[in-house]
């Protein structure tokens, strides 16, 4: 199902991800094993972890962990020859260099601080908090499983219908002659109303279970809709989305810390021609939530929506 939480939580998930992996590697107690060595300079397994944190997205997909902890040691091993050999050539003083420098320090530092802050915000009592915010936002809904049969003429639905009427399996008659590229005997799988076209919705909940329509007209073509059976829909338990509570919950905290960074600062944007920009001219245009985490986006770093669940009976389904 689509994320029950705030689009405007969701920010930084990004970063957290990153800041967790990065920022607290070093926690463990047990000491550090060395994997390899470059000119007596040792690279070990927390080297590794890092690494993997940063290009570990990257690689090919049907490697295995094994091959996986390979590839970064020998990229590690390389990078450190490389690197060894850019500073013996002075390419580590030029002021590109020292730019790029810069900034990947400030973007740790970042992460650093992101990560620390998710960790203080994530405690149970948060985590619930948020969850009984979600779920009283989305009241239990009715849903129903249905089947259908699609086919292009009122005159084709009228014989299908017949069929049935006759005796046929609803799921052998769709399987047969309905349109719907979904196949499965029909099966449209749970919905709530608001998932479906307003015709095929329509009447799809006025039938009770067992029970089969007359030939519905939609944008689609023409329907034979057999429902299966009803229940409310209601919102998962904490335990089943506590994941994306912590995440959410992290988030929030990090984007309400970067926007009083923001207003305890006196921050000065220019145009191209050096003229100041007034900062509401500068500031992207935030959607309708219209929050700090809106707001701060940039601070977040690449982030994404958290994972959502799926389940057949949700997405926007058009029969």
């Amino acid at each position: 199902m689509t994320s029950p939480f705030p689009a405007r939580w969701r920010m930084a998930a990004a970063a957290l991800a990153l800041a967790a992996s990065v920022g607290f590697a070093g926690a463990a107690f047990a000491a550090p094993k060395v994997l390899a060595k470059v000119d007596g300079a040792p690279i070990t397994d927390e080297d590794v972890a890092v690494a993997m944190a940063d290009i570990g997205a990257g690689l090919p997909q049907k490697l295995d962990q094994a091959q996986r902890q390979k590839y970064v040691l020998e990229y590690l091993i390389d990078l450190r020859l490389a690197a060894k050999k850019a500073e013996a050539d002075k390419l580590d003083q030029s002021p590109e260099f020292e730019r790029k420098l810069a900034y990947y320090r400030e973007k740790l530092a970042m992460e650093q601080l992101l990560g620390s802050i998710a960790k203080a915000a994530t405690t149970e009592e948060a985590e619930r908090k948020a969850y009984d915010e979600a779920a009283k936002a989305e009241p239990p809904q009715e849903e129903i499983h249905a089947r259908h049969i699609l086919l292009p003429t009122e005159e084709d639905a009228k014989k299908a219908l017949a069929r049935i009427k006759a005796g046929e399996d609803f799921a052998k008659v769709a399987n047969e002659i309905s349109k719907d590229a979904g196949g499965d005997g029909g099966d449209l799988g749970w919905f709530t109303k608001d998932r479906m076209v307003p015709d095929f919705s329509n009447a799809a909940f006025k039938l009770k279970p067992g029970e089969i329509s007359e030939p519905v007209k939609t944008q689609f073509g023409w329907h034979i809709i057999k429902v299966e059976g009803e229940r409310n829909k209601t919102f998962p338990p904490f335990e089943q989305l506590k994941e994306q509570a912590a995440r959410f919950v992290a988030q929030r905290a990090q984007s309400e810390a970067v926007h009083a960074l923001h207003q305890a600062a006196k921050i000065e944007i220019f145009d191209a021609d050096g003229k100041p920009i007034s900062p509401q001219a500068a500031a992207p245009e935030s959607g309708k939530d219209g929050e700090a985490a809106d707001k701060d986006a940039p601070a977040a770093a690449a982030s994404k929506d958290a994972p959502a669940e799926t389940d057949k009976a949700q997405g926007d389904k058009k029969p």
